[in-house]
């Protein structure tokens, strides 16, 4: 038992063990039809927070021979499968997180060696009594092993496309990872099985497609996948009913994605509704709104028209064929649409080749689209429409103990401002005239200043917003932008009592620089 070869089944262990579990071992019959046949090799790709890791540590702990997982599985729907005991804790598993060695290289040939040399070192101390000839490399490694004993190995591989995702511009790099993982994996005997997970298909380069023995199960050809990944109606049914949670509430706010026939529910977003008792907008809590506004920004064939027939409700229908599975070669807006499916923010109809916006992607477009609305407004001078705006954007992103927190405060006012982004670099806490500017807006480099001119934010509460206009000027914060000719002045203000007052106000000036 080494750190990447023969796992326990300790993390599988406790998934098992929480307040809520849901019986996905049906996955393996799958997985044991595939063993050592010429689709052993299978790569899911899913949004984040679908169940994928929890699935990879099941089969860890099914395969590995790095523990005794029959207690574990006897009560779980795999137990009557007629190939239950066949594979049961048969096989040299090697399960890794491809993200751990990216984020401890410094490029991709530092990363692929770590790789290597972490898993020749769990070899070595698996194989003691056989000389693996480790000098040569993981794969003789690997196949000295296999000869020695006649065990195949199961690999394993969490966030297989991060590297796609991080190094997305440097094609030499993805060339060598998806050729290193050809050459690892691809007529290897010494291969079982393996199985994949990620957010993306695999990525192809013309001919240069390193990884055509993979077999693919993505959000748009689920196949036999369907069920095992992610929640189905049923599921999340009995879910509902064992938890004393409404299920037609739960639906209307989860039930975003149509596989096939099947009605598939993002396992984290149930999960926290269950145990916090509230049905809240939890899945975005873990992706930011970054790639999605520029993906939008793009606006390709009237990209931002199709977007609002999707808010309107209204699917819209969608090419996949030319997407590249990557997330900087677009040609079209069916590109753009295609990869928000896999990221997971609109769901697929197979059959009638349509896209619908889920739950997922109305919380987080029309967060960035009242954004564009705020800026817009706030160069304008609709100091009531802003005050709204702010308010609305504080009332649903601040608990009540952090509501007075100055901190808290001015993230509520950069999230509000997020689509400034594309115009000015926000600068918080600007050394500038008598003090510090809480928010400056500085216009990037070759915007036009008479349309987005310099704007300095100040905040207050328990106090007025001509106070908060009063010691911009007092303090001269405009000072270090006096290279502009015009600044907007935008003061914040709204009282302390919040339970009996939670109005914001807000004042607009133009400053001219003397």
């Amino acid at each position: 038992m080494g750190i990447y070869l023969n796992p326990t089944n300790e993390s599988f262990r406790e998934a098992v063990n929480s307040e809520i579990y849901v019986d996905k071992s049906g996955l393996i019959s799958f997985t044991n039809k595939r063993v050592k046949t010429s689709q052993k090799h299978i790569c899911v790709s899913r949004p984040r927070r679908f169940g994928k890791s929890i699935n990879l540590a099941m089969l860890a702990a099914y395969y590995s021979k790095g523990c005794d997982s029959k207690e574990l599985f006897d009560k779980l729907d795999i137990a009557k499968d007629k190939k239950y005991h066949e594979h049961l804790n048969k096989y040299h598993v090697i399960y890794i997180n491809m993200q751990e060695f990216l984020s401890d290289s410094e490029n991709i040939d530092d990363m692929i060696s770590l790789l290597k040399q972490s898993i020749i070192i769990d070899l070595e101390d698996e194989f003691q009594n056989i000389n693996l000839h480790t000098e040569l490399g993981l794969i003789y490694s690997m196949k000295r092993a296999y000869n020695s004993k006649g065990v195949p190995f199961v690999i394993l591989i969490d966030e297989w496309d991060c590297v796609m995702r991080e190094h997305r511009n440097n094609k030499e790099a993805l060339e060598k990872y998806l050729d290193f993982l050809r050459n690892w994996l691809k007529d290897k005997s010494y291969v079982a099985l393996t199985y994949m997970t990620g957010i993306l298909p695999i990525k192809k380069y013309g001919t240069h497609s390193a990884l055509n023995m993979f077999r693919e199960y993505s959000m748009l050809k689920a196949a036999a996948l369907n069920r095992y990944i992610g929640f189905t109606n049923s599921e999340v049914e009995g879910l509902c009913r064992n938890h004393n949670m409404d299920f037609e509430t739960m639906k209307s706010w989860y039930d975003g994605y149509k596989l096939g026939k099947t009605e598939i529910y993002c396992p984290n977003s149930v999960v926290s509704a269950i145990l916090e008792r509230n049905f809240d907008d939890y899945w975005t809590e873990t992706e930011t709104y970054e790639a999605l506004k520029d993906y939008i920004a793009m606006n390709f064939d009237g990209l931002h028209d199709t977007i609002e027939k999707l808010l309107a409700g209204q699917p819209q229908p969608v090419v996949t064929r030319t997407f590249t599975n990557d997330m900087v070669t677009f040609t079209n807006k069916n590109d753009i649409l295609t990869l928000l499916i896999h990221l997971g923010y609109l769901g697929y109809n197979s059959f009638d080749k349509t896209v619908e916006a889920t739950g997922l992607w109305k919380e987080t477009i029309e967060t960035v689209l009242q954004s564009r609305q705020l800026l817009a407004d706030t160069l304008q001078g609709n100091a009531d429409i802003v005050a709204q705006a702010i308010e609305k954007v504080h009332d649903s992103n601040s608990s009540i103990l952090n509501y007075n927190n100055e901190q808290s405060l001015r993230f509520i006012i950069l999230i509000a401002y997020y689509y400034a982004k594309e115009q000015y670099e926000i600068i918080q806490e600007l050394p500038s005239g008598k003090g510090f500017a809480d928010i400056v807006f500085i216009p990037k480099h070759n915007v036009d200043t008479e349309k987005y001119p310099p704007m300095v934010v100040e905040l207050k509460w328990d106090y007025n917003a001509e106070t908060a206009i009063k010691q911009i000027k007092d303090r001269n914060y405009p000072d270090k932008l006096k290279s502009f000719e015009k600044i907007l002045l935008v003061g914040i203000s709204y009282e302390k009592d919040i339970e009996k007052n939670k109005k914001h106000k807000c004042i607009i000036e133009e400053y001219k620089i003397k």
